[in-house]
């Protein structure tokens, strides 16, 4: 059965080939990087808790350290671009197009096929589409064919380490979690929360959510802990409210958070820096007047549509 052991192994030989790259083009830090996060993906359920440690502090080691270079020259000229723009137009988005269509018809026809685990149909769908997309641009642009890897290998290196930080935030909230920062967080919420009262407790788990994805700077590192301090016990098992809206709609919250912090630096900072902006919060500073108002639109929304 496929499942997402492939999708593992996928970006794993995603990542081989940007350090196999590096290291041809003799930039040391930025292969033992990639390469090791390339052994995380395809060795991390082999290797066990101490060596993916290890593993983990070697990639902070590198980042550290600033073992990795910028970015290599641009494999393209400006002008060469602009040409390829104005012969192919918009039509070029259409690639990238196809991901999202082919992540949705996925997510609904591979469940009726026994070859795909039904639990992961919707990230299966997902790296189905990439696949797909690269071959349709392939076929049509006609690029040099290294032309993915080189261009991915370009992006990450312009990204650098902060490429990698959501998974290491996610697995920090996870480490948060089975510490009992939850339960410890829980117990100040129920004194600080008047008894019997849903909104205020709606409303801290939601701004919870929102202040700890600031702190910690991952929607999915704070979610482990904001739910089981507060939308387990009090939400879902104290006012009987339903887990399912509860979870979705605490992570959207928790996302406003990501507006407003720059420790996402991949979402807030890494953006700054790639369009060489002169502030390097000016993104922040343009999503706070969003950010806001979808944290109590969401805040509304469990309130009104969690429980009955």
């Amino acid at each position: 059965m496929i499942g997402l052991d492939w999708l593992y192994a996928l970006a794993g030989a995603m990542f081989a080939g940007y350090a196999a790259l590096s290291l041809r083009d003799r930039r040391i830090g930025n292969a033992a990087f990639w390469g090791l996060l390339a052994a995380s993906f395809l060795l991390g359920g082999r290797l066990g808790d101490f060596a993916n440690g290890c593993l983990v502090l070697g990639l902070v080691a590198l980042a550290g350290c600033g073992a990795l270079r910028p970015p290599p020259p641009a494999t393209t000229g400006p002008a060469e671009r602009e040409a390829s723009a104005a012969r192919f137009g918009s039509r070029l988005f259409l690639p990238a197009l196809v991901i999202p269509v082919t992540a949705l018809a996925g997510t609904f026809l591979l469940k009726q096929i026994p070859l795909f685990d039904p639990r992961q149909v919707t990230l299966l769908s997902l790296g189905l589409g990439v696949l797909i997309a690269i071959a349709a641009a392939m076929a049509w642009l006609r690029p040099p064919a290294l032309a993915p890897l080189e261009e991915g290998r370009r992006l990450m290196d312009s990204v650098g380490w902060a490429a990698v930080l959501p998974q290491m935030l996610a697995a920090l909230g996870a480490v948060f979690a089975l510490a009992g920062v939850g339960g410890v967080v829980g117990g100040l919420a129920t004194r600080l929360i008047p008894e019997g009262n849903l909104f205020a407790a709606v409303a801290a788990y939601a701004i919870g959510m929102a202040l700890f994805t600031m702190i910690m700077g991952n929607a999915f590192a704070a979610f482990p802990v904001m739910m089981a301090a507060i939308g387990l016990p009090i939400l879902v098992h104290g006012f009987g409210g339903d887990p399912a809206p509860i979870a979705a709609i605490g992570m959207l919250a928790g996302f406003c958070g990501t507006l407003m912090t720059p420790m996402a630096a991949n979402f807030n900072i890494v953006p700054a820096a790639l369009l060489e902006l002169k502030d390097r919060n000016a993104v922040i500073r343009a999503q706070i007047g969003t950010a806001l108002p979808l944290l109590a639109a969401n805040m509304l929304i469990i309130y009104f549509g969690a429980f009955r």
